[in-house]
């Protein structure tokens, strides 16, 4: 049938455009199409995102994704056969330092950071002296430790990232259609169509939703609930000439925010008091926070930050899964047809390469065959049962 796809991907950002082209790489006659309602990416998670890379997660799943995905970034326009020039993504591997402020984070900190060592990672553990021996800029009185990872943790091209997958999608056969996803249309407990805004219906034989924030409406059209919604989050670009060091990791800050450099400033944020869902057209920023929350806490941590001046704002949204904060990924079992990619809930950007061919394995085989992701499966929102990351700061 003309109108018919092996399978449709709902939503082009970096997830729907990973998973198409691991799709067409291992299947290369596989008709997959992917729609995208905003070609632009103008307020897409992934335009959006601080895009950031790190090993220093508490489940050896979340570590192992991230793990293999650094070295794909790293190695990314070898691995997609990109032209010399397109495949360059400047991952600045500074580095990852969460502060802990409380009794027991050493030993959870140690505890933590040997099983990422297990798996490759370069983790260690700090004291709050070890921490200004590195970063003498810092106050480091209210500490009791610091993890730090000193390579595989940085932050690269978004952009780049996406550009590259939907370009060696398109180039292996992935047709990407400018539409909106509008409905579903079902037989019993499969899809068999996607009805789209410009009034076509594509029958199918597998959909993917990789819709972001809007993701658990499509999973609203299919009967089939999942606890995700819009967060806002508002990034502050700022000036403190006072304060440059450009070389310093990105810093996660148990007085509640977190910091990374930006050329000879600071991209900053935090997570607004009263957290909890927003509208999914909201990005009015909440430009309050940076004077009332976060200032006063980069001036706590270091006097250079005594001078300050945000040059720029902006606001991006998390698909927040309010189960347990991590990745919804897997066929659903409510539905034959119908495979998840969401509820990424902030850390998507980096797992989208791992994340991407687990799905395409998915698909094309019934199971995983190389990163098991199946902790990550919709089973466990089924049975309410968490799949927890560790507070370790």
């Amino acid at each position: 049938m003309q109108n018919s796809r092996d399978v449709i991907v709902i939503g082009g950002g970096v997830h729907g455009a990973s998973a198409a082209w691991w799709l067409t790489k291992f299947a290369p006659d596989l008709r997959v199409t992917v729609i995208e309602r905003d070609p632009t990416y103008a307020k897409a998670a992934t335009a959006l995102s601080v895009a950031s890379v790190r090993s220093q997660f508490s489940n050896p799943v979340n570590v192992a994704i991230s793990r293999f995905g650094v070295d794909f970034i790293r190695n990314f326009g070898t691995e997609l056969a990109l032209d010399p020039g397109q495949g360059d993504l400047g991952l600045k591997e500074n580095g990852y330092l969460f502060l802990g402020g409380t009794p027991d984070a050493p030993a959870v900190m140690e505890e933590i950071a040997a099983m990422q060592r297990d798996h490759g990672a370069a983790t260690r553990v700090l004291t709050p002296q070890g921490v200004a021996g590195l970063f003498p800029w810092m106050n480091v009185e209210d500490l009791t430790a610091g993890s730090y990872g000193p390579r595989d943790e940085g932050w690269f091209d978004n952009m780049g990232l996406l550009g590259g997958f939907r370009t060696a999608a398109r180039r292996q056969g992935v047709e990407f259609l400018h539409d909106e996803a509008v409905g579903l249309e079902m037989a019993g407990n499969r899809i068999t169509a996607v009805k789209l805004a410009s009034g076509k219906v594509l029958s199918c034989g597998s959909v993917i939703n990789a819709a972001g924030t809007r993701g658990a409406q499509v999973m609203a059209w299919a009967g089939a609930p999942i606890p995700v919604e819009p967060r806002k989050r508002t990034v502050f670009v700022i000036d403190a000439p006072n304060a440059r060091h450009p070389d310093a990791p990105l810093i996660i800050d148990h007085l509640g925010y977190y910091m990374r450099p930006e050329h000879e400033g600071w991209i900053c944020a935090t997570v607004p008091e009263g957290d909890g869902p927003c509208d999914v057209d909201d990005f009015e920023p909440e430009a309050h926070l940076f004077e009332d929350v976060i200032w006063p806490l980069l001036y706590q941590r270091s006097e250079g930050f005594d001078a300050c001046k945000v040059q720029r704002l902006w606001v991006g949204h998390y698909d927040y899964n309010t189960l347990d904060q991590n990745a919804i990924v897997g066929r659903d079992p409510r539905r034959d047809n119908l495979f998840v990619l969401n509820g990424f809930s902030g850390h998507g950007l980096q797992q989208s390469p791992a994340i991407g061919r687990g799905m395409a394995e998915l698909v094309l085989h019934g199971a995983y065959r190389s990163l098991d992701l199946s902790e990550l499966g919709v089973e466990r929102v089924l049975e309410g049962r968490p799949f927890l990351e560790r507070a370790i700061v």
